[in-house]
C-alpha cells in the first residue's frame, strides 16, 4: 500500500515522500477501513508539514486533513455504515490508498455529492458557515469583510453572506482577483493596504459592518478592525502571514473592537457525534443545491506527490489541488 510521510519539517515538496507501507490491517470492533479516493490539500496541511501548526509530535508521520472515500470493510459492532457507503474522513492522515478510523469518525454523505467536493467538505465550508453565524447577530442588510477573500472559505463566506442578504467587502492581494471575485458574487472587493478603513467607508458609508474574518494576522488583521462599526468583532481562524494578530489601543479601547479566535477543532469537532453529522448533512445539501462550490485545478496521484504540493503552494491558484490515493478518479 502507498501512503505519503515525513519525517522532518521543511518545505513540503521536499519533505514529504511516497512510500510503500503495510496494507491496512481488518478493522476492529468499532473501526472501518475506507479506500481514500480524495484528499485536498489545504494550507494547514501545508504549515503542519512545514512545523508551524499544531501536528504530530513525533515523526515520521503521515498528513491529509481533508479526505472523501468509500468503506471497504467494517469492524463488528458497526451499524450505522456499510460496505459500499461514501464517507467523508473526520481524522488527520489520509494521504494513503486506505485507512483505519473509529466508525464514529466516519460520516455518510449522500451519493450525489461527487467526490471532489467531498473532499473538501470537512473544514472550510462549516468554517465559513460558523464564523457567520456565531459571533454577531447579522441582519440583512449587514456587511461583513474579510481578507484572503480568494481563500476556499473566502468563497464560501461570499455565497453563504449573500443566501443571508448579508454583504460581503473582499481584501485581496491584487487587482488580479477583483474580477474573479466579482464573477461569483462578491459585493466589494478592494486591495489591502493601510488606508483599508477609509477606503472602504467611501464606498459603504456608514453601513452596519460588525463583523471581519481574518486568515492573515499581523497588519492586515488590523487594517480590517479599522473598517468595523463601533463593537464589531475580528475573528481569527488563520495565520498565514506568520506574524501575530493586530489590533491598535483606540480600537480597542474607543470604538470597542474585539478580537476572538476559531478552531474548527473546538467548534465542532468536540460536539456530540448527531450534531457532527447533522453540519455534515448541512454542508453536503449546500453543495448538492449548487449553493457553495469548491473548484479544482488539479489533481496527483500519490507518486506524483512533490509536484501537487509544489502547486498546492504557489499563488494565483483557481482552486483546490486534490490527491486521489487510489489513481485518478473517473
Amino acid at each position: 500500500m502507498k501512503a505519503i510521510e515525513y519525517a522532518r519539517h521543511g518545505l513540503p515538496h521536499e519533505v514529504c515522500q511516497c512510500v510503500d507501507v503495510d496494507d491496512a490491517p481488518a478493522p476492529r470492533p468499532g473501526e472501518i477501513t475506507a479506500a481514500v479516493l480524495a484528499s485536498a490539500i489545504n494550507p494547514a496541511d501545508l504549515l503542519i508539514i512545514e512545523g508551524r501548526y499544531p501536528g504530530p509530535t513525533e515523526l515520521p508521520a503521515r498528513q491529509g486533513i481533508e479526505a472523501a472515500g468509500k468503506v471497504v470493510a467494517v469492524g463488528d459492532g458497526v451499524d450505522d455504515l456499510a460496505v459500499g457507503d461514501p464517507v467523508v474522513l473526520l481524522p488527520r492522515g489520509n494521504w494513503a490508498e486506505r485507512v483505519i478510523v473509529p466508525a464514529e469518525q466516519a460520516i455518510k454523505v449522500p451519493a450525489e455529492l461527487d467526490l471532489l467536493s467531498a473532499a473538501q467538505i470537512k473544514a472550510n465550508p462549516p468554517s465559513a458557515h460558523f464564523m457567520l453565524q456565531d459571533y454577531k447577530d447579522l441582519q440583512e442588510g449587514d456587511w461583513v469583510i474579510q481578507n484572503a477573500a480568494t481563500s476556499a472559505v473566502g468563497r464560501h463566506v461570499i455565497h453563504l453572506a449573500a443566501r443571508m442578504g448579508v454583504r460581503t467587502v473582499n481584501v485581496v492581494r491584487s487587482d488580479a482577483s477583483i474580477e474573479l471575485l466579482k464573477a461569483i458574487g462578491a459585493d466589494l472587493v478592494l486591495v489591502d493596504g493601510d488606508d483599508l478603513g477609509a477606503r472602504v467607508r467611501a464606498e459603504i458609508g456608514d453601513a452596519s459592518l460588525p463583523l471581519a474574518l481574518d486568515a492573515i494576522g499581523g497588519e492586515s488583521c488590523q487594517n480590517l478592525a479599522d473598517c468595523l462599526s463601533d463593537g464589531g468583532t475580528v475573528v481569527n481562524y488563520g495565520f498565514l502571514s506568520g506574524d501575530p494578530c493586530m489590533i491598535t489601543p483606540s480600537q480597542a479601547i474607543f470604538h470597542q473592537i474585539t478580537l476572538e479566535g476559531f478552531w474548527l477543532v473546538k467548534r465542532l469537532f468536540q460536539s456530540a457525534r448527531q450534531d457532527i453529522v447533522d453540519t455534515y448533512e448541512f454542508i453536503a445539501r449546500l453543495f448538492i443545491d449548487e449553493i457553495i462550490d469548491a473548484p479544482v485545478e488539479a489533481t496527483y496521484t500519490l507518486d506524483q506527490i512533490s509536484v501537487a504540493l509544489e502547486h498546492a503552494g504557489r499563488g494565483g491558484r483557481q482552486g483546490k489541488i486534490v490527491l486521489t490515493p487510489n489513481g485518478p478518479l473517473d
